[in-house]
């Protein structure tokens, strides 16, 4: 039932949703403590993702339909950061510099290549 007490289907829809974003970019900038395990956070990627907010929105791609740059908290990959993932690819990458991060919005975000040499495993 919904708020209205009518019946809810559960049918399908049967075209899937379009996603809101062609490319929604998540970059982990969790913080732990020193001592505690890597966290990208302590790695540049509060730096990364305000690097690649900038250029997307420069770039005129900050927009619905478009792409989106987001930070999230531990994503479980710090080890191996810092990281961020693309959806609704659900591809993800570690980088090490801006350039990096350059990399990933040239060829994969505009131009819809993975970026193998970055990609995570």
């Amino acid at each position: 039932m919904n708020n209205d007490d009518q019946p809810v289907s559960d049918a399908v829809p049967s075209a899937t949703p379009r996603a809101f974003y062609r490319h929604h970019v998540f970059f982990c900038t969790n913080v732990r403590e020193p001592g505690e395990r890597r966290s990208c956070g302590r790695h540049g990627a509060v730096e990364a993702r305000d690097h690649a907010k900038q250029r997307i929105k420069e770039m005129k791609l900050a927009k619905p339909g478009s792409v989106r740059i987001n930070n999230a908290g531990c994503m479980e990959r710090c080890e191996l950061g810092p990281c961020l993932v693309i959806y609704p690819q659900g591809t993800w990458y570690g980088y090490n510099s801006q350039q990096d991060v350059d990399e990933i919005i040239d060829r994969h975000v505009v131009g819809g290549e993975i970026v193998e040499r970055l990609k995570l495993r």
